[in-house]
Order: C-alpha cells, then sequence, then structure tokens
C-alpha cells in the first residue's frame, strides 16, 4: 500500500508585514520554441509539488533570449484562479499587462504574441519573479489595440494572457537570458543594481 504522507505546511503571517501589491513596469517573454530546458518543480513520491519555487534555469537555444515590455505597472495585474474538478484541479493565472504605445512596433506584437505560444516572467513589488505559462500546457495571449477617443482620450496595447499550471504563477530564481543581458532572480544580486535590469534614478 502506499506511504500517502501528508506534506501539508502550517501557513502564517505576521500583523504588520507590508504585502505590496501590482507588477514592475518590465514584463520578459519569449516563444516556447525558444526554449531548450525548462526549470522543474521539488515533488514527492507521489507526483505532488512540494514548493511553488521553480528549481534551475530556463536553458534557451542557440542566440535566444528574453526581450522585454515596458506597461503601466498601474493599469497592468497578475492573478490566479483555481479551475477544473478534483483530483485534477489546476491553476488558471492570468496577466494583463498594458503597454502605453499603439505604433507600428505594438501594433506587430499583436501578430506574434496572439499566434504564438509564449511564457512570461513578471516582477512583484517585493522582487520576487513570477513565471505565467507552463511546459505542460499552452499559453493563450490575446492582444487589443484603444487608439485613445478624442483630445482627452488614453491609448493602450493590452496584452491578455491565460496559463494553466500547478500552482498560481510559480517562482523563478533562475537566471534570465535577456537582450540586455543576464538578471539574476535569486535577489541575492548588489543592491545597487536592482531587479529587471532597471538603473537606479538620480
Amino acid at each position: 500500500m502506499q506511504n500517502c504522507t501528508n506534506i501539508q505546511k502550517s501557513l502564517d503571517w505576521c500583523l504588520g508585514t507590508p504585502e505590496l501589491p501590482g507588477i514592475k513596469r518590465k514584463i520578459y517573454y519569449i516563444a516556447k520554441s525558444q526554449i531548450a530546458k525548462w526549470p522543474k518543480y521539488d515533488r514527492d513520491d507521489l507526483g505532488r509539488v512540494k514548493s511553488a519555487t521553480l528549481i534551475g534555469s530556463f536553458t534557451l537555444v542557440a542566440d535566444a533570449t528574453w526581450k522585454f515590455i515596458v506597461i503601466l505597472a498601474d493599469k497592468s495585474q497578475l492573478t490566479s484562479e483555481a479551475q477544473g474538478e478534483v483530483p485534477s484541479q489546476t491553476q488558471l493565472n492570468k496577466l494583463v499587462a498594458v503597454h502605453p504605445g499603439v505604433g507600428p512596433e505594438a501594433s506587430a506584437a499583436a501578430a506574434y504574441l496572439n499566434n504564438g505560444d509564449n511564457v512570461f516572467v513578471v516582477e512583484d513589488m517585493k522582487g520576487k519573479f513570477r513565471v505565467v505559462g507552463s511546459e505542460k500546457w499552452p499559453v493563450k495571449s490575446t492582444v487589443a489595440q484603444d487608439n485613445g477617443q478624442g483630445a482627452t482620450g488614453t491609448t493602450s496595447t493590452t496584452i491578455n494572457v491565460e496559463a494553466t499550471d500547478e500552482v498560481p504563477s510559480p517562482f523563478y530564481v533562475g537566471t534570465l537570458t535577456t537582450e540586455e543581458g543576464d538578471i539574476d532572480c535569486s535577489g541575492e544580486e548588489d543592491d545597487e543594481t536592482p531587479a529587471g535590469g532597471e538603473t537606479p534614478a538620480g
């Protein structure tokens, strides 16, 4: 008979601990076809996920890099909700990323995001990186564009992402190889260089 060891843990929270909402203004994405090897979950003998942090780094095919999209952080959001039924419930992770531009580059993005299978990485306000996209299931991306209305309207290119996964947008502590250089997502990098590759203002 299988030994179904309990893997549950207590979930504490200290009163007054700040939980900062939102995501930062630069997100990253890459086509799945450019990923040679994926980071993995820590699992028990029954295949149950023991941690929401992926182990290892994304290994990309030769010359591939993660691309970035600058977004309006106050209009963008990362959410997750359960879907399906026991014992096959999964999480549907959703990313809404609003880019202010509607020019040729933003418009062209619709073509390869709408019809491609891409993975996205976002950084939260605590400097933790989260993955939206799984090796097992396809990622659905849809792009909407608004050229604004009248003299006071607002332009936007909105990228909506839906990705099935086993946990809510897993944490990523590996390396992102971007066109701007490597980003250490472990949170252990020098405090003078903020995560996400942005230089300090001032």
